[in-house]
């Protein structure tokens, strides 16, 4: 890479800060090896290089640009992450001003403010994706609720109808215990409580993968939530861009309730036998199509490129 600015400590005679360094260096914009964000910007401070890397050339140059016109106002930059000091300022001034808000509490907010405009459907996804969440949300000890518990009594509890009402008897103690024991939202930025959150939305109960349309609704809903967060300044950020989904076998896993049987396929050839007039044909076509896709597990486009040719077909018994 091509260097194409001046050390920045010569463009001012001030001393920097501990932890901040004026030795400053940008590097031009270059290409990265990453398909959703190609492109790299690099500069070195007091020795360490900083890096980050952009979707478009525009991001990356008019972070260049800011990087530029800090080290011209002589500003010292951070030597840990190569911030400069006006946006390490402002990065501590939001964390200041944030508010801090238990998870349970947050949850019943966020529910009270969708649930006017959300679809029946859309209210039951929401409540089961936070009440997956909020397992890792609470304090674990050793005495505390089942899971099963505390799952039923977060689902009544952010009903906004049943805000003013006292639990059931049955939900008593799960009730108490995510009240009382709810972590802060902010607690979504340590590591280790963000994977445990990711083990509840990919996991059911019993430890085995969740399915997978189960696990995409749940982070959808988790999701939603934490942008609300932000808008809350509860969150500075995303904090779920910085893990990867948990890949889990389950969505090469076949429910056998969703299978057709023998008695329901030989139902459909027969129902199928009889579209469209004897003429034509047609019905004794689409037997043939669904015959080969159910019996020989063909997908569509195969059934249909199928020909005589590809087929073994005996006098007697199975071909293939």
């Amino acid at each position: 890479m091509t260097k194409d600015t001046d050390n920045g400590a010569e463009q001012n005679n001030r001393s920097a800060p501990d932890g901040f360094s004026l030795d400053v260096r940008l590097w031009k914009v270059a290409k990265a090896q990453s398909k959703t964000r190609p492109y790299q910007l690099r500069w070195k401070v007091g020795g360490k290089v900083s890096s980050a890397t952009f979707a478009t050339v525009a991001l990356a140059e008019s972070r260049r640009s800011e990087l530029w016109q800090a080290m011209r106002r002589g500003e010292a930059f951070r030597i840990a992450d190569g911030l400069p000091e006006s946006e390490v300022r402002a990065e501590a001034t939001a964390e200041q001003v944030r508010e801090e808000l238990p998870w349970f509490a947050f949850c019943r907010e966020c529910m009270a403010m969708r649930w006017p405009t959300a679809a029946a459907k859309t209210r039951e996804g929401i409540a089961d994706g936070l009440a997956a969440v909020t397992l890792a949300l609470v304090e674990q000890e050793q005495k505390m609720p089942s899971p099963e518990e505390l799952r039923l009594a977060f689902r009544w509890a952010v009903i906004p109808k049943n805000a003013e009402l006292d639990p059931p008897e049955e939900l008593e103690d799960a009730y108490g215990w995510i009240s009382k024991k709810s972590l802060l939202v902010s607690s979504l930025e340590d590591p280790k409580i963000l994977r445990d959150v990711q083990y509840r939305i990919s996991f059911k109960l019993d430890g085995t993968p969740a399915a997978g349309e189960t696990s995409r609704r749940r982070r959808r809903a988790l999701n939603t939530a934490v942008e609300y967060a932000i808008e809350r300044k509860l969150l500075t950020e995303n904090p779920l861009a910085a893990i990867k989904k948990v890949k889990s076998s389950s969505s090469d896993r076949v429910d056998p309730r969703v299978l057709v049987n023998k008695t329901q396929a030989a139902q459909l050839l027969a129902s199928v036998f009889y579209v469209g007039t004897w003429d034509r044909k047609k019905g004794r076509r689409l037997v043939g199509f669904y015959a080969v896709m159910y019996f020989a597990g063909l997908r569509p486009s195969e059934a249909v490129g199928l020909r005589k040719a590809d087929c073994f077909l005996p006098e007697k018994g199975w071909g293939f």
